[in-house]
């Protein structure tokens, strides 16, 4: 089906902004992306057209709330105003979103993002899929579930790259699966503060991580996560502090601006 977007939306950029590790390119215009257990390949048309490879039900369901259809982001970017770094970045990510992902998949996977590129990232979480996921097709499989995990022996498991944080990934799953309504007890928490004191309850989970999960599995737009790109770019152009008041209550989609500018300004 073909959808035409007067909002930004742009594939490449979603792509590389870090914020998810399924969603991938698979030949020039063509995207593929793997989530909330099935697979969507999505190809460029022009003229901000694209052709999703799925049933009209389906995109109700599942893909308008993934690509967060319902916000307004080049209205985001627009405010974006009197700071030369920050309008760059922006204006090199027009078409960014923020997901809608599974938060169950975002704690695994940002617990395996430490101290890992991207790509390594990817390699992992592709391994973990295969070995314990049900498979969708021919090709893919769907992120395990925490019982699927903990019913994996270990000495599998750590085959899939995931070194010293594999006991982190197996604490967490005990803890989910031994409490089917965690997750729906962390969305009723509305002050952000207390949400990540709670994410940071999880084994291997800080600062940082805990603001990801927030950021992309909770949707809170307010996040601010900081790794090294982002240390960086704010040591480099805001040496004084940011001031996170400006861009509530959408500090988030900043960051990403920031991420996907800086980051492919400097590697």
């Amino acid at each position: 089906m073909k959808k035409t977007f007067e909002d930004d939306f742009n594939l490449s950029v979603i792509a590389e902004s870090g914020q998810c590790f399924r969603f991938n390119r698979i030949e020039k215009d063509i995207y593929k992306v793997v989530a909330h257990g099935k697979v969507l390949i999505i190809k460029e048309m022009g003229k901000n057209t694209f052709d999703f490879d799925c049933t009209s039900d389906d995109f109700k369901k599942i893909w308008h709330k993934y690509f967060d259809l319902d916000t307004n982001y080049s209205s985001i970017r627009k405010s974006v105003k009197d700071n030369a770094f920050l309008c760059a970045c922006a204006e090199q990510s027009v078409g960014m979103r923020i997901l809608n992902q599974d938060k169950w998949e975002m704690v695994v996977s940002f617990i395996i993002s430490q101290r890992k590129s991207i790509p390594a990232i990817k390699t992992s979480i592709e391994r973990l899929c295969e070995l314990c996921g049900d498979k969708i097709d021919d090709e893919n499989y769907a992120f395990p579930t925490p019982m699927q995990i903990l019913a994996t022996p270990i000495n599998k498991l750590a085959e899939c790259g995931l070194g010293y944080r594999l006991p982190y990934i197996l604490e967490v799953a005990e803890k989910v699966n031994s409490d089917l309504n965690y997750f729906k007890t962390l969305e009723k928490i509305n002050d952000d503060e207390k949400l990540l004191e709670e994410l940071k309850k999880m084994k291997g989970v800080g600062d940082k991580v805990a603001s990801c999960i927030a950021l992309f599995g909770f949707h809170r737009l307010n996040f601010f996560p900081k790794d090294v790109w982002i240390n960086r770019a704010l040591a480099e152009h805001f040496p004084k502090g940011f001031d996170y008041k400006i861009y509530e209550p959408y500090n988030g989609v900043i960051q990403q601006y920031i991420f996907y500018a800086y980051r492919n300004a400097n590697r």
